[in-house]
């Protein structure tokens, strides 16, 4: 696919996708939509990443719903892909899902306004940073929608279900400050110091560990969020602990550490991970 409104980059094991429509602020379209899930395909079919930062061109991360639709923006229900039973679906929602679904980490690297569906995206995301000019806002209700993105999900698990409830009440519009202390962010860096920032973190990631062992990590943590007893993380740690523990990344690791050298891990995602979970389906949508 050609992007027109996304620009994709892979340089040293990271790839870099950046919202490209500065000036619209990088507002949400049903294009950038299928820009952004075709991105991931091709982050999780390239082996060469090990680790994903989104950012934004200009000085927005993603000012949320393109608006220029007028009154009728919602009346489709934010996209027009409908499912195979004819209802219509969320393209936030969809853009959400398959970054929870990828098999590699992703950064958010929010360089400026991050409102709606702009922020509702970046919840799937497994870590966020900011610029101190970003700002943040749950405004839906503000809008006389509701919150979606699979953001009710995503925002309690995060930062608990007070802080939750009030920013998305509240629809108002805060700084990146407000968004660290409520535990949102890792971290806010000044404009020019951020994107240094998030690929220090990504490099860290993709010059250390087995692809493999964060792929199987990331569906480990997060299958775990819905689980009523530690019983399902022991099984699925038990069969972890077992498959990776004979692989040759588990063999370099070790020997990697001894040598007190960089690993270099030699098993791939694209070979497939092992089952750790037995009989689990993702849920569908109709």
């Amino acid at each position: 696919m050609d992007y027109t409104q996304i620009i994709y980059d892979v340089a040293d094991h990271i790839a870099t996708i950046t919202l490209n429509r500065p000036d619209q602020l990088n507002a949400f379209t049903n294009t950038m939509m299928r820009e952004l899930l075709d991105a991931f395909d091709r982050v999780d079919a390239d082996d060469d990443v090990r680790a994903v930062i989104v950012t934004g061109a200009g000085r927005g991360f993603c000012a949320g719903a393109d608006l220029s639709a007028g009154g009728s923006t919602f009346a489709k229900g934010g996209s027009d892909i409908i499912t195979d039973a004819g209802v219509p679906r969320d393209g936030g929602g969809m853009v959400s899902l398959r970054i929870f679904e990828c098999l590699k980490p992703v950064i958010g690297a929010i360089n400026g306004p991050a409102v709606g569906v702009g922020i509702t995206m970046t919840l799937g995301m497994d870590i966020r940073l900011a610029s101190e000019t970003a700002r943040i806002g749950f405004v839906f209700a503000r809008r006389g929608i509701v919150p979606e993105a699979c953001s009710s999900w995503f925002l309690p698990r995060l930062v608990g279900i007070s802080q939750a409830l009030e920013w998305c009440y509240s629809g108002r519009v805060f700084p990146a400050s407000e968004a660290l202390e409520g535990g949102l962010l890792r971290s806010v860096h000044a404009p020019g110091d951020l994107l240094a920032a998030a690929r220090v973190l990504a490099t860290e990631i993709a010059q250390n560990t087995a692809p493999v062992s964060i792929a199987l990590t990331r569906q480990m943590l997060y299958r775990m969020l819905g689980e009523s007893h530690p019983m399902a993380a022991h099984r699925a740690d038990s069969r972890g602990i077992v498959e990776r523990g004979r692989s040759a990344d588990a063999a370099e690791g070790v020997t990697s550490f001894l040598e007190k050298r960089t690993p270099q891990f030699p098993v791939k995602v694209s070979d497939g991970l092992p089952d750790l979970f037995p009989g689990w389906e993702p849920p569908k949508f109709s």
